[in-house]
């Protein structure tokens, strides 16, 4: 299982999240941890596909009606279907809403939400007139559910979400299965339902943590009733550093900068796993690895093949466990911004 927020900052710890605090305490915190990109498509892609932006061709974040990175590369989706997985993706998309990119054709069983960002419709601060033309879709499996999301709709995405995951892992919970959770928040604009509305007592945006620390405690809850907790695997993370257009909300202390630049602030992420009796509870790591990992990791646990051509991410499998004496075999990693390489982490750590 795969919880991904959106333009969530590295250290949230001002506003109330008892139930991520949980995960950490059931699992192991990575450190240094980052994606290649740091913002929206070039992420996503990265992760459900184990490449560099550069070898996939999707760079930035690409706006509606677009058609997202290119069918032939694989999605962690599609090798655990193979596999014999239930497969599920319940939020955000934002890698292609043309019918051959939607989730249904991308290695998902059941999927519903946006196709991309919250922030791309007639309401946008900036230029509404431009993302104006065109509507903010809720789909269910590829069908169009809501033709033009409005702020009330927004108010409730993260419920109908948390509803989605919690009836997808009762109805499967006797098969192996792989849900993808891309919220669309906590980016702006920012809406939280009603049930957490002031509840922080920090404002609008610790609100909006709150409900989305409420969606981690129903998932572990669910796991632990359907007594499935202890062999699945649930990973915490982030698409990239916060906003740095719209206030002073989230938080990237002590990294430099945000949100679609190449500093730690935008490009370090925050991530946990918990996997019961692989994973050493409470502990932590300081060891370096990229999101393009991900994809090879889960293909070797799982017993998947590997695509059937050149990817960028490795097996870091012993790294995640915390296997004394593992090393990353990655000679480097690259980080761009957009179309333009902009520098070099070594599979150590040590940055260029």
């Amino acid at each position: 299982m795969l919880i991904f927020l959106d333009d969530a900052g590295f250290a949230e710890t001002r506003y109330p999240n008892p139930n991520v605090c949980r995960l950490a305490e059931e699992g192991r915190t990575f450190y240094n941890f980052y994606v290649p990109q740091a913002i929206c498509s070039a992420s996503r892609a990265a992760l459900l596909i184990g490449t560099y932006p550069e070898r996939n061709r999707l760079f930035g974040a690409h706006g509606p009606r677009q058609h997202g990175f290119n069918p032939e590369f694989l999605t962690i989706g599609e090798l655990l279907q193979e596999q014999g997985y239930k497969t599920a993706s319940f939020g955000k998309w934002h890698v292609g809403d043309q019918p051959d990119t939607s989730p249904p054709k991308r290695g998902f069983d059941e999927s519903t939400g946006i196709m991309y960002s919250n922030n791309m419709w007639t309401d946008h601060p900036v230029n509404p007139d431009y993302w104006g033309q065109w509507s903010l879709q809720y789909r269910g499996n590829g069908e169009v559910v809501i033709d033009s999301d409005t702020a009330k709709h927004q108010t409730i995405f993260t419920t109908w979400i948390t509803e989605d995951l919690v009836d997808f892992i009762n109805r499967n919970s006797k098969h192996p299965f792989f849900l993808y959770v891309p919220h669309p928040m906590p980016p702006v604009p920012l809406f939280v339902s009603e049930k957490f509305d002031g509840a922080s007592g920090t404002g609008l945006y610790g609100d909006v943590i709150m409900e989305l620390d409420w969606s981690v405690s129903e998932i572990l809850d669910a796991l632990k009733r359907k007594g499935i907790k202890e062999n699945t695997i649930v990973i915490f993370t982030s698409d990239n550093g916060h906003w740095l257009t719209y206030g002073n909300h989230s938080w990237q202390t002590p990294f430099r900068e945000g949100k679609s630049t190449s500093f730690d602030g935008g490009i370090r992420s925050p991530l946990i796993i918990s996997w019961p009796g692989q994973i050493e509870a409470n502990s932590v790591s300081h060891q370096t690895f990229f999101s393009i990992d991900f994809l090879p990791t889960l293909a070797e646990l799982t017993g998947a093949q590997l695509p059937p051509y050149e990817i960028d991410g490795k097996n870091i499998g012993d790294i995640i466990t915390g296997l004394k004496g593992a090393e990353n075999t990655h000679e480097y990693y690259a980080i761009t911004r957009v179309n333009e390489f902009q520098g070099l982490i070594s599979g150590d750590g040590k940055r260029n």
